[in-house]
């Protein structure tokens, strides 16, 4: 049975189970938004934990647009893309990694390969930030296919066990931002006036947000050593689409109306590719990860009492981290989020998704740092060797 708590005109439901730590601050923010004018129903996910002015782990149904709802990273999703390596060593293919805080310049980078899943135009003309994975959760991660849980699914994607992934985390890189702040400095948290015009802005973003992830792979795949793939997955969690004249608004929740979706554990856990069939209840919609626990400050603090930073950088399945701001390595440190399991239990639970198979991180990029591969690696790429 889902929770529900409709103290207000639109309703709330929380699909989690008793089992599940839910924030009250979370449902709050759930019943905030549920008292806006025009609200008729807000679904929560597992994952659910408090944002800024929305919650994380949400779709709301409204009969009128709220871009705050959305956020300001407008297109962030999720992508996978199968990737061909013969050796996957994690010490030697964390050195490999470009610099992904380094954007792509069409001068500079001109003959990049990673400019041929370009098509046409950038999306709003948006080169700032092409490439580039982003601070926060946004992360690019080399994975390995672990349990097949949904034999004859997995082999429609073409995954079995032991399949090499990219998996890919990331947003606009600043348009969604640009978006949302030319709204609320006039209207606030206020509803779009012109929903048309932010439509079309935010449909770029969309799109832009999709293409970054596919530089970002082909990016990481040339440089290690691989050809660039197409996605078999990509799933955006921060938009808003127009289901028969209702605004369905996501923040945090990937579509669940007959998707494939990565829900992304930690650097530390698994990960889960699931077949999602949400219905209308849920908003069609299904979780898009594990949901923090901790907010940053308590994740900083507790983290520094518990571990080092080396502890942070090879992770209990063995996986390495490749992050160079020691603040963010604490603050997305595993314990910092919910158990994905337990996520993962309550979709099936609620009859939302399917799990199709699991997912181990070998390498997870954050930002680049020389210092977070072992001391052997970083000798051997001093010497010009560390490939496999």
């Amino acid at each position: 049975m889902s929770q529900d708590h409709s103290s207000t005109p639109a309703t709330v439901t929380v699909f989690a189970s008793p089992e599940s730590w839910i924030e009250s601050a979370a449902l709050a923010r759930c019943q905030q938004v549920a008292a806006l004018d025009g609200m008729l129903h807000v679904a929560a996910m597992p994952d659910l934990h408090p944002g800024k002015g929305a919650p994380i782990g949400a779709a709301m149904t409204s009969s009128v647009l709220y871009p705050h709802l959305v956020g300001s990273d407008i297109g962030c999703g999720i992508a996978v893309f199968p990737i061909g390596l013969k050796r996957a060593v994690p010490e030697r293919l964390a050195t490999r990694f470009p610099d992904l805080d380094r954007a792509l310049d069409p001068q500079r980078d001109a003959d990049d390969p990673a400019w041929a899943v370009v098509q046409g135009s950038v999306p709003a003309g948006h080169l700032d930030g092409l490439g580039t994975v982003g601070r926060g959760n946004h992360f690019v991660e080399l994975a390995r296919v672990d349990t097949v849980l949904d034999s004859a699914h997995a082999s429609r994607l073409g995954l079995e066990a032991g399949a090499l992934l990219l998996i890919v985390h990331s947003g606009s890189r600043g348009l969604g931002e640009r978006i949302l702040r030319t709204h609320t400095e006039v209207h606030g948290a206020g509803p779009a006036v012109d929903t048309d015009a932010y439509l079309a802005l935010h449909d770029a973003a969309v799109r832009w947000g999709s293409l970054n992830r596919r530089v970002l792979a082909a990016r990481v795949a040339h440089a290690l050593g691989a050809e660039p793939t197409e996605p078999i997955v990509d799933q955006c969690h921060n938009l808003v689409e127009v289901r028969d004249g209702i605004y369905l608004h996501r923040k945090g929740a990937a579509p669940g109306d007959g998707r494939d979706v990565l829900i992304a554990g930690t650097r530390g856990t698994a990960s889960y590719l699931v077949a999602a069939h949400a219905g209308a209840e849920a908003n069609h919609s299904v979780a898009h990860g594990a949901g923090r626990k901790m907010s940053r400050a308590d994740a900083l603090r507790r983290g520094r009492a518990k571990h080092t930073v080396e502890e942070l950088r090879r992770t209990p399945v063995g996986s390495l981290v490749v992050c160079g701001d020691r603040q963010l390595l604490f603050e997305e440190a595993p314990t910092a989020y919910k158990r994905i399991e337990r996520v993962i239990a309550d979709l099936v639970a609620h009859d939302l998704a399917t799990p199709v198979l699991s997912t181990t991180p070998l390498v997870t990029y954050k930002t680049p740092d020389l210092g977070s591969v072992p001391r052997p690696e970083r000798r051997d790429r001093r010497r010009g060797r560390g490939r496999s």
